[in-house]
């Protein structure tokens, strides 16, 4: 299993959720975030512009079976591009084991849908 972690503009957010569905991923986990990185983002008050260095995103963290690793990774690249700095990051690592709390079944099942 793979724990594929994507810190990406909340404004792609739309289309990485659609394209995700779109290869099956069905089920992670989001947070809004702010972090520090090589964009500037400019702002306008009352006529006045300004920068500042914390950058709002949306981190994405999503668990998958080895064999969806790449399909995952490829849904999250053609999604989130703009093509410009600031587009993110993606990190893919290891994960040992999964249980699922309901039943107690572990491995790679407990990422399966299942029916009630």
């Amino acid at each position: 299993m793979k724990k594929i972690e994507a810190i990406i503009r909340k404004s792609k957010f739309s289309a990485v959720k659609e394209a995700l569905h779109g290869v099956d991923v069905n089920f992670f986990s989001y947070w809004d975030v702010t972090g520090l990185g090589n964009e500037k983002e400019a702002h306008v008050y009352r006529g006045i512009s300004y920068s500042t260095t914390d950058i709002k995103r949306r981190y994405l963290s999503i668990v998958v079976n080895d064999d969806f690793e790449q399909i995952t990774v490829d849904a999250l690249l053609n999604s989130a591009a703009t093509g410009e700095v600031g587009d993110g990051k993606i990190f893919v690592s290891d994960i040992t084991e999964a249980y699922r709390i309901r039943t107690g079944e572990k491995g790679g099942e407990t990422l399966k849908k299942i029916s009630k």
